[in-house]
């Protein structure tokens, strides 16, 4: 995700990341260009037409581009509106395991360093297995736990299924060895079922795209705009309607553009959510509040 600062115009206006939307976009301009440059050519300099003989109009193109622009902004929204969800939700991850980090510091004791590591370690495993799981990767070598626990994580088809899993049999044997009350197991379910709430709710905006239908038509839409758009202004303007049509085609590709980043805030594009920096802030927050360490710290200091 990129940081900026939104008072600076300059700084904007010049950002890497519209070298980045231009170079994306150039093979669709060069071909518009040349395109347009044909059609100037052979309108101007081989049949001759000219305004009195061929009369232009923007009056069609006018009346599309209103309605092209209301699909544009429902499109945008509609994008927005995933990212936002997307970034509500990771919120929610963030506070939620600061929530249950703190409650399991109240409950156990000082003296319980085992606990203490392994709860440390196991839910900011959950938030690194989540992100991997919502990217299509799995970079579970770079996990805090021990060998078994990781082969089976490997073998299971649903790495954040099998972390809670753990966590809810963690817990319950702290209740059974009287280390917890019921009421405190109660209070830790609470957090433990959210855990499930907030990637399955993840799940949902990622495997649910916009509608095909929807896409295609905004996409075919904007092609038939621009690809006529050389007849509207070729006997006024001549061959500066080389560069008219470049400046709206890159107007509506960039809107395009920007709505299929963000409508999955969840892969590796500058838009989208800085999902490793909110994973490293939740490692941060969990061990401070349950003690430094690891369990693979652990085990080498008993070896």
């Amino acid at each position: 995700m990129i940081s900026y600062n939104p008072k600076v115009w300059f700084a904007l206006i010049f950002h890497s990341y519209s070298r980045h939307v231009m170079r994306t976009l150039m093979p669709a301009l060069a071909f518009m260009a040349i395109f347009t440059a044909l059609c100037c050519y052979v309108l101007l300099e081989i049949l001759k037409f000219h305004e009195s003989d061929f009369k232009t109009t923007i009056a069609m193109h006018s009346l599309l581009g209103i309605v092209l622009g209301l699909f544009l902004v429902f499109r945008t929204n509609s994008a927005y509106d995933r990212w936002w969800e997307g970034r509500r939700l990771w919120g929610s991850l963030v506070n939620n395991t600061r929530n249950l980090s703190i409650k399991l510091n109240a409950f156990l004791t000082k003296s319980d360093t085992e606990n203490r590591r392994w709860f440390s370690a196991m839910i900011v495993n959950l938030v690194y297995v989540v992100n991997d799981h919502l990217r299509g990767g799995a970079l579970l070598f770079d996990l805090d736990m021990d060998g078994a626990s990781l082969t089976e994580l490997k073998k299971s088809n649903h790495g954040p299924n099998f972390i809670v899993s753990l966590l809810y049999q963690r817990v319950n044997q702290l209740y059974e060895n009287k280390a917890i009350s019921g009421d405190q197991f109660l209070v830790v379910d609470k957090e433990l079922k959210e855990f499930t709430d907030i990637y399955g709710a993840c799940e949902r905006i990622k495997n649910t795209p916009i509608p095909y239908s929807y896409t295609m038509f905004i996409k075919k839409f904007i092609f038939i705009y621009v690809i006529t758009l050389p007849f509207a202004f070729v006997t006024t303007s001549g061959y500066l309607t080389i560069p008219v049509v470049i400046i709206i085609m890159y107007v509506l590709l960039s809107v395009e553009l920007i709505a299929e980043e963000i409508e999955d805030p969840f892969g590796g594009d500058v838009n989208d959510l800085p999902m490793d920096e909110l994973a490293t802030k939740i490692k941060s927050n969990v061990r401070e509040i349950l003690g430094q360490g690891s369990i693979k710290q652990n085990r080498e200091n008993k070896i």
